[in-house]
């Protein structure tokens, strides 16, 4: 007995027990992962020295600016040392956010290794 997928190619039974099979650990690895957006308090993201020094106000200003218009549409990345949470990615955005009077930031938690 075959089964139709998709207008273009016929799977057996058989082919569509192996799709579904691979298709569940995917699931269930999407509902895992640590990459998914979440909020966290900008007062709590501790950025190192060496990057405090990259922030360009002008940069800033315009990332605020599409902030108010827009929304934050690319979260910043932090890591958890086991004490707090250090800035990866996201200078910029993190303080256009802090400049917006904003208390939190959406972020994804990564797993980075020290620079």
């Amino acid at each position: 007995m075959q089964t139709r997928l998709s207008s273009s190619r016929l799977h057996t039974e058989k082919d569509v027990s192996l799709i579904a099979a691979q298709r569940q650990p995917r699931k269930a690895a999407e509902k895992a992962s640590p990459m998914k957006d979440l909020h966290y308090k900008i007062d709590e993201i501790y950025v190192p020295t060496k990057r405090r020094t990259e922030i360009d106000p002008e940069k800033v200003a315009e990332i605020a600016e599409s902030i108010l218009e827009e929304g934050q549409r690319v979260p910043i990345m932090v890591r958890d040392d086991g004490k707090r949470l250090i800035l990866v990615e996201g200078l910029q955005r993190l303080e256009a956010c802090r400049s917006l009077g904003e208390e939190t930031v959406i972020g994804i938690l990564v797993q980075a290794r020290q620079r």
